[in-house]
């Protein structure tokens, strides 16, 4: 089955579920490791800033977007491991995926963006287009 699972996280609620899915497939082989991956955009990052008004909420608010995913692997002690990364979710996911080696990256149909909203997310439908390994898009 998939030996390294990549999966993108925003936390918004596809990406909820999308981290669900991931650690349902994880379960399928002890040998399962999942990489959790939450691309801090730097649009958003400084948006957030004026709103938390603080380093220490901040963080606290980048926690939060892996916090379900995280339980969910540690109920079904899966290996994992959380990469926060800066830059544009797009390219970073792809880049991550096809030089990581990995065997399948899963991620929400839809994001936080609101621009998102029209058909299959501007992000995921980047991913599925440009990653070298299968993409599962949960919706």
């Amino acid at each position: 089955m998939y030996k390294k699972i990549l999966v993108a996280v925003d936390g918004s609620e596809n990406s909820k579920r999308a981290g669900k899915h991931a650690a349902k497939l994880a379960t399928l082989s002890k040998d399962t490791e999942v990489t959790v991956v939450y691309v801090s955009d730097f649009n958003e990052d400084s948006q957030e800033k004026v709103h938390d008004g603080g380093q220490l909420e901040f963080e606290l608010s980048r926690k939060k977007k892996v916090q379900s995913i995280r339980e969910q692997l540690e109920l079904n002690e899966t290996f994992y491991k959380i990469e926060v990364m800066h830059g544009r979710p797009a390219p970073v996911i792809i880049e991550m995926a096809n030089d990581g080696g990995f065997d399948l990256v899963v991620i929400g149909s839809r994001g936080l963006n609101p621009v998102s909203k029209i058909l299959l997310g501007g992000v995921s439908q980047k991913v599925v287009n440009h990653a070298n390994c299968p993409v599962l898009v949960v919706k």
